[in-house]
């Protein structure tokens, strides 16, 4: 059984392979913020962090659902929520600094919305979703130096929250409430339940 990834995120993909599954990679281009602004004006107001994750995570499956696709498709998303304010990717090395004199020292909430369709056989089937949520605590000793050097490398930029637990701003996480496959932006036992869902016996997807 084969298993379609709608993101290029490295961290979801590698959480996957060392579960034994070797996904197909399908990037996702969906306009996020256009897909907000769409579904919270439907709504008449915000969205939930859990609403948002799990929206963001089905469109980006299906925009990546092809015909010739045989298989599984997965899409995902993440939100970090600190005192009841929602954060995605901070994509500038200000914003990031920002956001971590904000969260350092402090607990909040790690968001990732999952969605799987069936896509066997070359017809959709059915799909599923599920939105898994973790406690992250930050160490409050962590200096301003080491932000500086950790904003530098790029990699918070890119990320919901502005952290990572799987590369380097793992030194800077004090522990993880909940599955920390969540914090990665997959959650590997969802993925399970929702396969299992659909009918699929999670072991036919190791492959690798």
């Amino acid at each position: 059984m084969r298993l379609y990834l709608a993101s290029t995120s490295p961290a979801r993909l590698a959480t996957l392979r060392s579960s034994g599954i070797e996904p197909v990679v399908v990037p996702s281009e969906v306009d996020e913020d256009a897909a907000v602004a769409a579904a919270e004006a439907e709504a008449g107001g915000p969205l939930s962090p859990e609403d948002m994750v799990l929206l963001l995570a089905r469109a980006k499956a299906e925009a990546v659902l092809t015909p010739e696709m045989d298989g599984l498709v997965l899409g995902g998303d993440s939100a970090f929520v600190l005192d009841g304010v929602t954060y995605g990717k901070p994509h500038t090395p200000d914003v990031a600094w920002q956001r971590w004199q904000l969260q350092r020292g402090r607990t909040g909430k790690l968001y990732s919305g999952h969605w799987l369709i069936d896509h066997t056989g070359g017809s959709t089937r059915s799909a599923i979703g599920e939105v898994t949520v973790a406690d992250v605590t930050f160490s409050a000793d962590i200096s301003d130096q080491e932000l500086e050097a950790y904003i530098s490398s790029g990699e918070p930029l890119k990320v919901a929250g502005a952290f990572t637990i799987d590369s380097l701003g793992a030194a800077f996480i004090e522990r993880i409430e909940g599955d920390p496959s969540t914090v990665v932006g997959v959650s590997v036992p969802a993925v399970r339940r929702m396969a299992n869902q659909l009918g699929v016996f999670w072991p036919q997807l190791w492959n690798n």
